[in-house]
């Protein structure tokens, strides 16, 4: 099996800008997880940026760089500009990952791909054990519900399934067991990308502000299964560096 590994690396953040560039450890945050991503059994791993700063830096440890334009709505679509710009064949498979995620687990990014090779389905995602009561209430941690087949049934802000019996009993506590939290990596099948930016907006992501509904709502199938290694979260205020950084410091002492 082959797979493909594209990270969007954005210049702009609004909680911590030039977030690609953050030092951690005398690394850039992008090159960490370029690292990690290689780590995965990728025949290629592409970081795709839309700002020059980025795009000159990634060029010290990788020539596999590609610019592309700052005026894209999603993530997806500046993937579909990737898989255009590299010509990919239809059938390749590519791993979407997030540029903000310095301690993303290799094994996860292959897990991923072989969960779709293995399947006749357009895109695969992982999920992860919810472990505190919180984040079930928390619209910042999305849930997700499956089927017996590893097919994503919904996913959602809120909580997912509705524990009724907890939900009516305050002396009955909530069972975690029944909790999956989605987590954000995708594989797709590189002529789905182009398929899926074409369908038209579902009024289930507007509501959600979630893309994948938009899959889901047209019919399409989302495979899913658990993350065989527990994901660290990934970086999006300065608070959150600061952390990953103590881990790393931590870890190599």
């Amino acid at each position: 099996m082959e797979f493909v590994v594209v990270i969007p690396a954005r210049y702009a953040s609004t909680r911590l800008p030039g977030k690609p560039l953050a030092d951690i450890c005398g690394k850039p945050m992008i090159q960490h997880v370029y690292e990690k991503a290689c780590l995965s059994g990728a025949s290629q791993v592409i970081i795709a940026t839309d700002h020059q700063k980025v795009f000159d830096e990634v060029s010290t440890f990788t020539n596999d760089v590609v610019m592309t334009r700052e005026d894209h709505q999603s993530g997806t679509e500046r993937l579909a500009e990737v898989v255009a710009l590299l010509n990919l064949d239809s059938n390749t498979i590519v791993v979407n990952v997030q540029g903000d995620e310095p301690l993303l687990a290799p094994n996860n990014v292959l897990q991923v791909a072989k969960l779709l090779n293995e399947s006749s389905a357009p895109m695969a995602t992982l999920s992860v054990a919810i472990e505190d009561k919180d984040d079930i209430f928390n619209p910042n941690a999305v849930k997700v519900v499956s089927d017996i087949n590893k097919n994503a049934l919904y996913f959602s802000r809120a909580s997912i399934p509705f524990d009724r019996l907890a939900m009516l009993d305050e002396k009955r506590d909530l069972e975690l067991s029944s909790f999956q939290r989605h987590v954000g990596i995708y594989a797709y099948r590189a002529g789905f990308i182009n398929q899926y930016i074409a369908l038209s907006v579902s009024p289930l992501e507007l509501l959600e502000s979630l893309e994948q509904l938009r899959v889901l709502y047209h019919g399409y199938s989302i495979k899913i299964e658990q993350a065989k290694v527990a994901p660290h979260a990934g970086v999006d205020t300065a608070e959150d560096l600061a952390k990953v950084i103590a881990f790393l410091q931590n870890k190599n002492a």
